[in-house]
């Protein structure tokens, strides 16, 4: 799938889910390739997975959104990560 950055930033729940799910979604910025979003883990056991992090990415977005997260974005990103290794 190709996105434009704007709807990007509108469906990025909607996107995190399908790239969980092994589509690959390719984000473009004023019709150029930018940016690839794809699932970080494949292969057996990966999906349970891939959609509790999808989950927890689309929490963190709308937390961030309705101003209730209480870290910065790159502390939310460092603990998403610390989960996962």
């Amino acid at each position: 799938m190709i996105a434009k950055l704007r709807e990007a930033k509108e469906q990025l729940s909607d996107l995190v889910k399908r790239a969980a799910g092994g589509e690959e979604i390719i984000i473009t910025v004023r019709g150029q390739p930018m940016a690839r979003l794809s699932s970080l883990r494949s292969g057996p056991g990966g999906g349970d997975d891939r959609e509790s992090f999808a989950d927890e990415l689309a929490a963190l977005a709308e937390s961030v959104r309705s101003g209730s997260a209480t870290n910065t974005s790159q502390e939310a990103w460092d603990d998403l990560r610390q989960d996962r290794t």
